[in-house]
């Protein structure tokens, strides 16, 4: 469905009916990453809410860098609640849908029932992590020069861009759409907004609510010792898992895992009504 929030309009998808898990996309995805978590949740009793984030899929792309503060996309996400009637979810988020989800608790913690962190722990730990990460996030630098990394990803017919992604199940998908030069500048606006320092009495802990957080061994861009650190972090109950065999994308490339791991989890971190 279309909704009008905050201004911008936004693809969602809604589907299922029960408690209501958020589900939020990161680089370079939409809402349909989430297929078969989808499908397995909604099956399993409860409702899911899958927004294409600003600058993404079939949402609006403002210009403007200063449509893509991460408080947009947390103002998006609560708005999104908002106009379904959603009191409290479960949040759960992969790449840079973790950080806006564990940012949205911090925000607005009685609006959350858990939070699942999906390849990318707590923002805080991304420096902490050490040179095995450093080196995994170069890319990082080069997603802030506006122009070079357009051109980096697309060159050769998106030749980078394939390679750079080693193996994202969906890369025709994610061309095809990249191939408008509005959605690849548009995309790539949360590096260039999401990356600044906080001073470190900034760096909130997260709300007291279960938190899972979910590393996967093939992750060519993210270190395992950033999800272990994010339980310095964690206030509430807190869990680690780790999914061996399966790349940075592991909803889509081990979906049964990741789903049978998600509907335990959520199980036990549902109240009763």
């Amino acid at each position: 469905m279309r909704m009008d929030v905050n201004g911008v309009e936004l693809e969602v998808q809604v589907s299922g009916e029960g408690r209501d898990v958020v589900l939020l996309h990161g680089y370079p995805d939409t809402h349909a990453c989430w297929r078969h978590q989808v499908a397995a949740l909604n099956a399993a009793g409860y409702r899911t809410i899958a927004p294409d984030l600003r600058g993404f899929g079939a949402s609006a792309k403002p210009d403007g860098l200063e449509n893509y503060r991460l408080s947009r996309y947390v103002g998006d996400l609560l708005g999104i609640m908002d106009r379904l009637g959603v009191e409290r979810a479960h949040l759960v988020g992969h790449d840079w849908g973790s950080p806006l989800v564990q940012l949205t608790a911090v925000a607005a913690p009685q609006r959350a029932l858990s939070l699942t962190c999906m390849s990318v722990g707590h923002p805080a730990t991304l420096a902490a992590a050490g040179p095995v990460q450093w080196r995994r996030s170069w890319y990082m630098l080069l997603f802030q020069l506006r122009g070079v990394a357009e051109w980096w990803l697309s060159r050769d017919d998106f030749a980078t861009m394939r390679r750079w992604m080693g193996g994202h199940p969906d890369v025709e998908d994610v061309i095809a759409r990249m191939r408008d030069p509005r959605a690849l500048t548009s995309s790539l606006a949360i590096y260039r907004t999401g990356l600044r320092p906080l001073p470190s009495g900034r760096v909130a802990k997260l709300p007291p609510v279960p938190t899972l957080g979910v590393w996967s061994s093939g992750d060519r861009f993210l270190a395992e010792r950033a999800m272990l650190l994010t339980q310095e972090h964690v206030t509430g109950p807190w869990r680690y898992e780790r999914i061996d065999g399966a790349g940075h994308w592991m909803q889509l490339e081990a979906p049964d895992r990741v789903n049978a791991l998600l509907l335990d989890f959520l199980s036990a971190a549902t109240p009763p009504r």
